[in-house]
């Protein structure tokens, strides 16, 4: 899914379930080696988590609201706000364990 309006992206991340926000750009070998993670992990854990991909070179404002400074950065929301948060690329099983504990 991807975000384009700010008004959007806080209606989304204002949820009970939690929601998973990956902070990547086009060009980036590590956020390109997420993307298949995320899929398995939202094969795993299914509706307990959304996973939302946002595009930092698109969405500057938004990338810099957050304090997205290196990628690929991972930020989990519930309920609106940031619950954790993790730059670089984690293991499938790692990600199902923290969506989970929040």
């Amino acid at each position: 899914m991807y975000i384009k309006m700010k008004s959007n992206f806080n209606s989304i991340i204002n949820s009970d379930t939690p929601v998973l926000v990956d902070f990547f750009a086009e060009w980036c070998g590590p956020c390109k080696a997420l993307s298949p993670i995320l899929k398995q992990v939202k094969e795993e854990i299914g509706d307990a988590v959304k996973i939302v991909k946002i595009d930092v070179d698109k969405n500057q404002p938004l990338a810099a609201q957050f304090q997205v400074r290196g990628i690929p950065t991972m930020i989990l929301f519930k309920n609106g706000k940031q619950v954790w948060r993790q730059s670089g690329v984690l293991q499938k099983n790692e990600i199902v364990q923290i969506v989970k504990s929040k």
